[in-house]
């Protein structure tokens, strides 16, 4: 089995605009957790796929391994769905360019679900961990997921899922971290359908996935990393780096 892993890089954000590029104690976010990603030694290969000539260049000129996307996209995934295409891979992981932090342990519980599936029943596979603070499951910038008894993904939502109607029941909510494992065939179908009112209306790509009948196999971790979405976020890495 080929794994490999993509790590979809846009230099603008509408929070925090150019943060891949920003210094994280000597050296760029993105350097980092390209660097971060290659040191698991998990992978075939590892690429940051971007638009940008700069975070292009930043790669390339420190040794790493870059592509340039062709066409432009609204989404990671669309962006690894191109560079994949024609490479000649089983399984692909997303690592959040924003996530310099990331680490073995969660990334090698993603590829054992592949190496276990011997019916190739998963489709993909993500990261859950769980979480108690009202304020964390109350707010919309934290996606929640539910999942079944054998923890496939029944749903994704912004908002606090499922509604505890009934205080008595002991309800776990479960955060969903945006790191993503896919087969080839998942993430090349993701490409080619169109978006429907699940995505539309949450602004969640994963649900693409289940509208049209993929299975997402939930891996939980206790890993909480540092993503940058913010100033402050960099700020907070910087001091955990130290």
């Amino acid at each position: 089995m080929k794994i490999i892993s993509m790590i979809p890089a846009r230099y603008s954000a509408s929070r925090f605009p150019g943060k891949l590029m920003q210094d994280l104690n000597g050296k760029s976010v993105i350097l980092r957790t390209y660097e971060a990603t290659v040191a698991t030694n998990l992978f075939d290969d590892v690429f940051v796929v971007t638009d940008s000539d700069i975070i292009y260049n930043e790669i390339v000129n420190n040794g790493g391994k870059a592509i340039m996307s062709i066409k432009e996209h609204d989404c990671g995934s669309d962006r690894i769905a191109e560079a994949v295409e024609n490479l000649d891979i089983d399984v692909v992981i997303n690592v959040q360019g924003d996530e310099p932090f990331t680490d073995k342990e969660s990334l090698l519980k993603l590829i054992q679900v592949f190496k276990e599936d011997d019916k190739k029943e998963v489709d993909l596979a993500s990261l859950m961990i769980h979480i108690t603070d009202t304020d964390e499951i109350n707010n919309p910038n934290i996606v929640k997921v539910i999942i079944d008894q054998s923890n496939f993904a029944l749903y994704f939502s912004r908002s606090p899922i499922p509604y505890l109607r009934d205080e008595s029941v002991d309800v776990k909510y479960y955060k969903h971290k945006g790191v993503y494992a896919f087969r080839k065939q998942a993430i090349l179908d993701f490409y080619r359908l169109p978006m429907l009112t699940l995505e539309a209306s949450e602004k969640l790509e994963q649900l693409r996935y289940l509208e049209y009948g993929k299975r997402i196999k939930m891996v939980e971790t206790d890993v909480q990393g540092i993503e940058i979405d913010t100033p402050e976020d960099l700020e907070r890495a910087k001091k955990a780096w130290k």
